[in-house]
């Protein structure tokens, strides 16, 4: 590899980076669309082709996956770095890299989710308003046309667009605007991070991000949520040890 060439490697077909938290920012503040892939939804990559398409086309995908990370160094004796979402948005707000305020849209939730975490920004020294986020519909599953938010960017033009919605729905989300920008935004899919700083999602402390344990903390606070969707992500397993960097077979999901 050329030494100033970024570090990859390819997992299930996803071309993951495999740098430090820091450079991954640097990398994603150039533009492009950034993901962060959780094992809940790495398991949908045979079902999924609207999610396998945006992640396999992404500019950057960041080592989120603790369990994937740990299966990965399990199978083939390789360590690799972990780069959580949590970790990445930290750094862009301590950065203080999504400024000034009318260069960023942030697509959010809903308005509790919204107010909540406008009040968390603030208290870190940024200044958004409501005129700064858009506020997500419910997406059907396959792939997303929104053309009132298409409208919104072409519009604005930020420099950075901060995807707050689930994994799953925000790289569908990522991979339209993507496609449908004739200029160069950052598309950051952060998902449900900044809930876990500003509180509108179960707290996670640094020290369980670091050690891989953020499912725990979100399992104990909404067990009949979160263990159903953890354990579904145990299929990460067989994906893994069969397939390693390739990508999954297309399935048609059991009836």
């Amino acid at each position: 590899m050329n030494a100033n060439q970024p570090p990859y490697q390819r997992i299930l077909g996803i071309r993951f980076f495999t740098g430090t938290a820091e450079e991954a920012v640097q990398i994603g503040l150039r533009g492009g669309l950034v993901v962060v892939p959780a094992a809940p939804a790495l398991v949908e990559l045979p079902f999924n082709e609207s999610y396998r398409d945006a992640v396999f086309n992404a500019d950057l995908a960041i080592t989120d996956s603790g369990f994937m990370v740990l299966l990965w160094a399990c199978l083939t004796g390789r360590r690799l770095p972990r780069v959580s979402g949590l970790r990445y948005l930290r750094l862009l707000v301590e950065m203080k890299a999504l400024q000034p305020r009318e260069t960023v849209l942030w697509i959010m939730p809903g308005t509790a989710a919204r107010d909540q975490n406008l009040a968390w920004l603030r208290s870190q020294g940024h200044d958004f308003t409501c005129e700064d986020c858009y506020l997500a519909p419910h997406y059907p599953g396959g792939p997303i046309l929104d053309d009132a938010l298409v409208a919104l960017v072409k519009s604005r033009r930020p420099r950075h667009i901060v995807v707050c919605l689930g994994g799953g729905t925000q790289e569908r989300l990522g991979v339209m605007l993507k496609r449908a920008c004739d200029f160069n935004p950052g598309i950051h899919c952060i998902g449900a991070a900044i809930g876990f700083l500003s509180g509108d999602q179960v707290g996670i402390p640094p020290w369980a991000d670091r050690f891989f344990l953020g499912w725990l903390c979100r399992c104990l606070s909404e067990p009949r949520k979160f263990v159903p969707r953890y354990w579904k992500a145990g299929r990460l397993v067989t994906m893994m040890i069969r397939y390693r960097e390739n990508p999954p077979a297309i399935q048609t999901p059991a009836a």
